[in-house]
């Protein structure tokens, strides 16, 4: 866990950065026109709205088996930010942040405490998953600004890379219009002082784009001492034509939090709103900066990303006869070039893309020093046959090599290493369209994970880094479609060796006995009038050990079944409104590796809702949060000689009303 000190927001930097954004002057880069093969080729294909193989893709290579979330879904749900989306229209489960901030841990396939580093989450293209046990901030996302959300559940490392066993989140941004604009005005307040203000607009002339979005919400949250407050910018701006784009983008945020710490069951039966801890606070400060490209050459596709974090985070503890106060800066550099051969072979459509993936991490805190490189390459192929029965193939491989240094003379783990490791991925996807709207898939590879800078630091050899893990995955799957409804479902299975995973029983990060998880997915949608929509997600996974000490026991903070459903109703005159509820199945406690402890972090169910109506330009909704106001928790890490702690109460009622108008 990383440390923390506070230190005021600074939100005049942020400003500061809003006003040199809109003063920065590019020369427009000339791109070559599509040629004669592009254009043939462009005839055949709908128009552009996936980018599954990392480039923008036709709907007919869409990932395969993925749950796409589009605009409008997020409009009509009401969501006010992307990590909220993901949860609720995406079925993804989620557990509330230890902090307060609306950055849930999401978790696909059930991997607990270490779901956030089995997934991998991009943003037009760059990763944001971190090399810390931190989850990806999607709050510094303008929701408004979000084309949609692809969700690809199941390994996919050929083209992500390390931690994708879980699947993939990919945020696509909307990409301007010639001589468009949009802009719009969002106010929010609502219990506990909940208050968001958010101001964006985006212009768009023949050849050139720019948008910007400037927000700040707080909130006191349910618990004592657990305030978040956050300032947050993001602009770019873009030059395009018919062959290609060029832009920049930068996003900044500023948190301040306070820490309410965890609860024992007696406590949390008590009061679930206290604080044990009433004085620790932290703070965040994350700027991002990215340069993209992608054109069309000579028939081949170019594109690359090239991205620059910074992140500094402060914290203040305090207990029995003392305080830790800490200061930690990260940053990242990434440089992403591939290149896309999208043409015919034999009169098959044929897709390759092949590419390049570096970067490099580094983190100071004190005197300790962290640092990691990788560099990788990968290659895709994929092919569609059978143009009647949309008959699709594809394969890929990857390697990637890293390279990591630690060094903390004053480490109460590893004082220091240094250590080289290569990992391999590979995959087989396939689906076939044997009746119309009736399609089945599979796919099986490689997926891997590298144990990060944290990990890597409290380990149970002192000065050993920890083995790469490695998951052999499988997927089997159906979908059904046509104007009314569509049903999804998954079979998988993924059999891991070396799982990372913090043992509470050594106080260290460690290499598992090998583990599984395997199970059941099912999505579905249906129109059941010309106004009214209902949408459920289920997820049952088995996730056990399969060989050791533990063999067949359960793993912990891994809910057995989560279940989400809700209903929408679009009339056409301005109202809409849409209620929602998920269930989470009982789960193991953080510690109950033997499964010996009598009881279980009990399962809970919670009902959202919301309604608005439109009145010309403006737009005035109510919604309401865990609207029965259910005590629960889905954190939990401690269960010894039958005492449950480490708790962490999730949040209680919460009502909001909103405005926004739009121009």
């Amino acid at each position: 866990m990383n440390s923390f000190a506070f230190v005021p927001p600074s939100a005049p930097r942020l400003l500061a950065a809003a006003v040199s954004l809109c003063f920065v002057a590019v020369t427009p880069v000339a791109v070559m026109a599509q040629d004669a093969v592009g254009a043939q080729v462009a005839q055949v294909l709908a128009p552009v709205v996936i980018t599954g193989s990392r480039f923008d893709a036709d709907p007919a290579l869409a990932p395969i088996g993925a749950t796409v979330i589009s605009a409008d879904d997020i409009r009509r749900a009401g969501v006010s930010d992307v990590n909220s989306a993901i949860r609720k229209i995406g079925g993804v489960y989620g557990r509330q942040s230890l902090n307060g901030s609306p950055d849930f841990d999401l978790d696909l396939r059930g991997f607990g405490t270490n779901s956030s580093q089995n997934l991998v989450i991009v943003l037009d293209g760059v990763r944001l998953s971190e090399n810390e046990l931190s989850t990806a901030i999607l709050s510094t996302i303008p929701v408004d600004t979000v084309d949609r959300i692809e969700i690809t559940r199941g390994g996919a490392s050929v083209l992500y890379g390390d931690g994708a066993t879980g699947g993939v989140i990919n945020i696509v941004t909307k990409s301007p219009d010639k001589n468009t604009r949009r802009g719009s005005v969002f106010v929010e307040g609502g219990r506990f002082n909940a208050g968001e203000a958010r101001v964006s607009a985006a212009q768009a002339w023949e050849g050139f784009a720019a948008d910007a979005t400037l927000g700040h919400q707080r909130t006191d949250n349910y618990r004592d001492n657990n305030e978040f407050k956050q300032t947050q910018f993001s602009g770019g701006a873009q030059w395009f034509n018919d062959a290609g784009r060029v832009g920049f983008r930068y996003e900044g945020a500023r948190q301040d939090m306070r820490l309410p710490g965890s609860l024992t069951e007696a406590q949390f039966n008590a009061n679930p709103r206290q604080a044990s801890t009433p004085d620790d606070h932290g703070s965040l400060d994350s700027d991002r900066f990215t340069i993209f490209s992608q054109y069309r050459l000579a028939g081949y596709d170019l594109a690359a990303d090239l991205s620059y974090r910074k992140k500094t985070v402060d914290s203040s503890y305090f207990y029995d006869g003392g305080s830790s106060i800490g200061t930690s800066e990260s940053k990242q550099i990434q440089f992403s070039p591939r290149v896309r051969r999208l043409g015919e072979i034999g009169g098959l459509l044929n897709e390759v893309v092949a590419g390049v993936d570096l970067s490099k991490w580094e983190r100071t805190a004190a005197t300790a020093d962290a640092e990691q490189k990788s560099k990788a390459i990968y290659l895709r192929d994929e092919l569609r046959f059978d143009a009647a029965h949309q008959g699709r193939i594809s394969a890929g491989v990857r390697r990637e090599i890293f390279d990591k240094d630690f060094s903390d003379p004053a480490g109460f783990g590893s004082t220091g290493y240094d250590v080289t490791q290569g990992l391999n991925a590979w995959e087989l996807q396939a689906s076939y369209m044997p009746l119309n709207g009736l399609t089945v898939f599979g796919k099986a590879g490689q997926s891997y994970r590298v144990a990060n800078a944290d990990e890597n630091a409290f380990t149970r050899v002192i000065n050993a880094s920890l083995q790469p893990q490695k998951s052999h995955d499988l997927e089997l799957g159906a979908s059904y479609a046509n104007a009314s409804h569509k049903v999804t479902a998954r079979v998988f299975r993924h059999n891991l060796s070396n799982e990372i995973f913090y043992d509470p029983t050594t106080f260290a990060n460690v290499n598992l006995d090998p583990t599984k998880r395997r199970g059941f997915e099912l999505d579905a949608e249906q129109r059941i009038a010309a106004d009214w929509t209902v949408s459920a997600h289920y997820q049952h996974v088995d996730a056990k050990f399969r060989e050791g000490a533990n063999s067949g026991k359960q793993m912990v903070l891994v809910p057995e079944n989560t279940l989400g459903a809700r209903l929408s109703w679009t009339p056409a005159d301005g109202q809409s409104a849409d209620i929602g509820t998920q269930w989470v199945d009982n789960q193991r406690y953080g510690s109950d590796f033997d499964n010996s402890c009598a009881g279980k972090i009990p399962g809970f169910a919670t009902v959202d809702a919301r309604y608005a109506r439109k009145f010309g330009q403006w737009e005035f909704a109510v919604s309401g949060l865990n609207l029965t106001d259910k005590r629960y928790y889905s954190q939990a890490y401690s269960c010894v000689d039958g005492v449950h702690s480490g708790i962490y109460a999730a949040d209680g009622r919460q009502l909001k009303l909103s405005a926004r108008y739009e121009f």
